[in-house]
């Protein structure tokens, strides 16, 4: 998130600096807009609380073969661990905009834009971002290999952040060493600012991934949350 994050800081002192130049009756308007937007409190999805499943993912043991980074200054300190026939890993959001072209992602509105997704909706278009909810993991490396781990495209994906939950599907697949991305859509339901130039989390996420499981089609969010509310109860239930 560094690089996003300087971004950020780097327009918000520009818009500070300018503001010194202005008038004394201009100059508290001009602070006030350089503040970042406030941010929406999320929706909780599905029946089971935050609080449960975190609980549940207190404990890592650890599947992958080593660590990964969450942005390429980092270091390598996020293991992806495994429970009771789901993956999961804490990390930041990084925010992905790519697939579909949209108001909101584009080439424009994203430096990183592409126009494809690893797995493409049942009409074999690209993802939405900008509408669906969904995670992006590492590309197969000899850190971690998500296929042979039960992780597939359209895979349900429990994501948890600030006491909230949010269900999403396999979407996209990343670089090789980093962790800790998601769509659009899944930022802003979670009340992630979704900016994909400034936006998304430093840190404080979970991702829960649920083996051998799929939303049909994987474009539907409503069959990812009925799904992934049946599979969250399951995940609670087993030892």
């Amino acid at each position: 998130m560094r690089s996003r994050t300087l971004a950020l800081a780097t327009a918000s002192g520009a818009a500070l600096l300018a503001a010194a130049a202005l008038p004394a009756s201009a100059q508290q308007l001009a602070h006030a807009t350089a503040r970042p937007a406030a941010k929406s409190a999320g929706v909780q999805e599905g029946t089971v609380g935050a609080a449960d499943l975190l609980a549940k993912v207190k404990d890592c043991q650890q599947i992958s073969n080593g660590k990964y980074r969450t942005d390429e200054e980092t270091a390598a300190t996020i293991p992806v661990c495994g429970k009771n026939g789901a993956v999961f890993w804490k990390a930041d959001m990084d925010v992905d905009c790519d697939g579909q072209i949209t108001a909101q992602c584009n080439k424009n509105t994203d430096p990183w834009f592409q126009e494809g997704t690893a797995f493409e909706q049942s009409d074999g278009e690209p993802l939405n971002a900008e509408k669906l909810p969904y995670v992006v993991v590492p590309s197969i490396s000899g850190i971690w290999d998500y296929s042979k781990a039960g992780i597939k495209g359209g895979g349900v994906v429990a994501i948890i952040y600030n006491n909230k939950v949010e269900y999403a599907v396999v979407g996209d697949t990343g670089p090789d060493k980093i962790i800790g991305e998601a769509s659009y859509a899944a930022a802003k339901g979670l009340g992630i600012d979704p900016d994909p130039k400034t936006g998304g989390a430093d840190s404080g996420v979970t991702y829960i991934l649920f083996k051998n499981s799929k939303a049909s089609p994987i474009e539907s969010h409503s069959d990812a949350v009925s799904r992934g509310d049946a599979l969250a109860k399951k995940f609670l239930q087993d030892n």
